[in-house]
């Protein structure tokens, strides 16, 4: 079941913020046991329908094969149909944010390449919702719509894609059908892309097109495969645990920071892995019905998903997916072999733990779009040998921003232990040794509400 004492949603209470008080490990643990999240996310928790995501699966499914090859001009089978009716229904979810959400059509042609052997049309189907108060500031989420057989080059055959990845398309379209009638205060964008089965070619064009605008994008989730807890092979069912893949070092890790790694550690401290810190904080809770488990790599062996042109790029990510896979039923024809049933079936999605998953997702999202931004260029200095720390780092530009945390752990602690609320300043120097603990810097609003943290880098 979902960890019934972790702390949720919000960690700094009033009187830390106005007393500006250290945190102990005793005391940050009891600040994880305060209340369960505000009023307008339990509303937006409880909106998530399990029978909504079973219709948008089973559409999903009822186009025979949604392979990116496939006919893309015949009205009911085919990637194509697949991407207009995706298309349709988030227009039709938009229609109820009064302009805030805006959806498009992201198309273009991939030249012949690897698992691509004639010139062909992608397109990513993409809901874009406008903050109210930073939307610079950008999270994104993402679904692949493509499905695929034993045979990479199958265009032909039915290619359900229940779960693979329907469920991930399904969760991105209950978020972004609940969440258009809210505001948040950065932009949350909902994708449902093409290509992947192929060699991730949508998600690679989605994220160089942020890239190429400079968009800030703060995180990234992919969900591919998160059908079930069930794997239908006689094993446990594990209904309330959802996987997430987080990297340690960056992919886009350039040799000079690899350099300066290697000289003073941060491993178990990019960017991707303090969303990971950030999601199990907020989304594994009795309101998610959910247990986050943290998996420290990027992906499977063997495996990859959409947060990996996003990581390519520079941008935090992570995958989620289910807590056991049946291989019999990826990638697979669709056949009885044995007695065994193979094939990405519908009958092996559930349906509820689908919705759990979406709730992970939407407590996730929510949760960092109404807190401030994770604070940028945040150093530690070296210049000079000394027993105290100073870091620095640039302010940020939330209208609602109370201060800044700082937050230490041993070095050979997984998770933070300690904080100390340091007011609204850019500049801070504690007493403690940069030599022995890791640090890091996160913002704070008014309501308490907090970012990822961010690490520092050395400065000269």
């Amino acid at each position: 079941m979902a960890k019934s004492t972790r702390r949720t949603f919000l960690t700094v209470s009033a009187a830390t913020l106005a007393a500006g008080v250290s945190t102990s490990g005793e005391a940050l643990a009891a600040e994880r046991r305060k209340p369960s999240p505000a009023p307008e996310l339990r509303a937006i928790l409880r909106e998530i329908d399990p029978r909504r995501i079973e219709a948008t699966i089973r559409k999903l499914v009822s186009f025979g094969t949604r392979h990116t090859l496939s006919v893309q001009d015949d009205p009911a089978r085919g990637i194509g149909a697949a991407r207009d009716w995706i298309f349709a229904e988030l227009q039709r979810y938009a229609a109820a944010s009064n302009g805030r959400m805006t959806v498009e059509l992201q198309s273009f042609i991939q030249p012949v390449s690897n698992r691509i052997p004639v010139p062909t049309r992608i397109t990513n189907v993409v809901a874009t919702l406008r903050g109210a108060v930073t939307p610079a500031r950008t999270y994104v989420v993402t679904g692949h719509y493509d499905s695929r057989v034993t045979d990479v080059l199958n265009a032909t055959s039915d290619a359900p894609g229940a779960d693979d990845d329907g469920s991930g398309v399904a969760v991105i379209m209950e978020l972004a059908r609940v969440l258009a009638t809210r505001s948040p205060e950065a932009t949350i964008v909902f994708a449902a892309v093409a290509g992947e089965e192929q060699g991730l070619y949508g998600s690679d064009h989605l994220a160089q097109s942020f890239k190429d605008a400079g968009t800030d994008i703060q995180g990234m989730f992919s969900n591919d495969i998160v059908g079930t807890g069930d794997a239908h092979d006689g094993t446990p069912a594990d209904p309330h645990t959802v996987r997430l893949f987080v990297e340690g070092v960056p992919t886009s890790e350039t040799p000079a920071q690899a350099a300066v790694r290697q000289s003073v550690g941060g491993e178990n401290d990019g960017p991707s892995r303090q969303l990971g810190r950030f999601v199990d904080d907020v989304a594994s809770n009795p309101q998610t019905g959910m247990n986050v488990r943290t998996i420290w790599r990027r992906d499977r062996y063997l495996r990859g998903s959409d947060h990996i042109s996003f990581l390519l790029r520079g941008y935090p990510a992570g995958r989620f997916t289910e807590p056991r896979e049946n291989f019999n039923h990826e990638h697979q024809d669709v056949r009885v072999e044995n007695g065994v049933q193979y094939g990405d079936l519908i009958e092996f999605c559930d349906f509820a733990y689908i919705a759990r998953v979406a709730r992970v997702n939407a407590a996730t999202l929510w949760t960092l779009a109404q807190a401030p931004g994770t604070p940028k260029g945040v150093v530690i200095d070296t210049t000079q040998l000394t027993n105290q720390t100073t870091l620095r780092w640039t302010a940020n530009p939330e209208p609602d921003l109370a201060g800044y945390e700082v937050l230490w752990r041993e070095t050979t602690a997984p998770d933070w232990t300690s904080s100390r609320f340091v007011g609204n300043v850019t500049t801070y120097t504690i007493d403690l040794s940069k030599d022995n603990v890791f640090f890091g810097v996160r913002s704070v609003d008014r309501a308490g509400n907090h970012s990822p943290a961010a690490a520092p880098q050395p400065s000269s």
